[in-house]
């Protein structure tokens, strides 16, 4: 059911006002019992009170239904969120949706749009820009600091755009998304991307050297100038790959796995192993 089916008794205003109080509030209000829903229905509350009149039974109703368990990636929940409000503009103008419809198209959209949300948004795009700010924080540029604030300003708008186009578009635009296969492809290219950026980054920050020697009768072999020779900057790529592995394997926490690097660092530093 699309939102343009009855005059439009809310303002794009409305909308707009709705994401900004879910923007700031969506991870609030989490609890083992309901996650979200306190937070989406205090978001969607006021748009409620204008669509059903305040103190109403519909009102009542309304905002028990949206008190049920929600959870979800807060950016592109806003396709739901916009779209929720559609449905319910049109059932406050007397369109047949029965509540369940409102309830179930909740349910059933907030895994995949959490699972998407949160492999492209915060397993890739945000990983990449964090990266880079990492990468000129280090020599002390201030375009470290505009990577974190442009993807946090990015973020902000892809999000309002999608409460917005859920809105316009009604629950429809939602299943066209999943369907047309591009979040698909938008994942593989971010991630392929995600894995170049994480290479290059890799064999420039993370630093490991060794000055051990070795005495072979009257001549020295210096350990690090050998492997330079076979293999350049095979000490990082190893430790790269061990942390990688053990994240991988879940035989460490990120946590831990810093912790052993420090202490592994210190010891060597004091031996004068590396």
């Amino acid at each position: 059911m699309e939102n343009n089916t009855v005059a439009n008794k809310l303002t794009k205003r409305d909308v707009t006002n709705t994401y900004l109080r879910w923007w700031w509030a969506a991870e609030i209000s989490n609890s083992f019992e309901r996650l979200q829903s306190l937070a989406y229905c205090a978001s969607i509350g006021p748009a409620l009170e204008k669509l059903y009149g305040k103190g109403t039974d519909q009102l009542k109703s309304a905002l028990q239904r949206h008190l049920i368990f929600f959870n979800t990636q807060a950016i592109w929940g806003g396709l739901i969120m916009g779209s929720t409000i559609a449905m319910e503009e049109q059932k406050a103008l007397g369109v047949n949706i029965p509540d369940e419809t409102i309830t179930s198209f909740k349910t059933g959209l907030m895994g995949p749009l959490a699972g998407i949300g949160d492999s492209l948004d915060f397993g890739t795009i945000q990983t990449i820009f964090y990266s880079l700010a990492a990468s000129f924080a280090l020599q002390g540029n201030l375009l470290g600091a505009f990577f974190i604030v442009t993807f946090s300003v990015l973020h902000f708008c892809l999000g309002l755009w999608f409460t917005h186009t859920g809105y316009r578009q009604g629950k429809k635009s939602i299943m066209d998304i999943l369907k047309s296969g591009r979040i698909t492809s938008m994942i593989q290219t971010a991630s392929v991307l995600g894995m170049f950026m994480m290479g290059a980054l890799s064999a420039n920050m993370v630093k490991l050297n060794t000055i051990l020697e070795f005495n072979v009768g009257r001549n020295v072999t210096n350990v690090q100038e050998t492997l330079d020779k076979i293999v350049p900057g095979i000490l990082p790529l190893t430790v790269v790959m061990l942390v990688y592995w053990a994240l991988k394997k879940d035989k460490f926490t990120l946590g831990q796995l810093m912790i052993i690097i420090t202490i592994l660092c210190l010891v060597g530093s004091f031996f004068g192993i590396v």
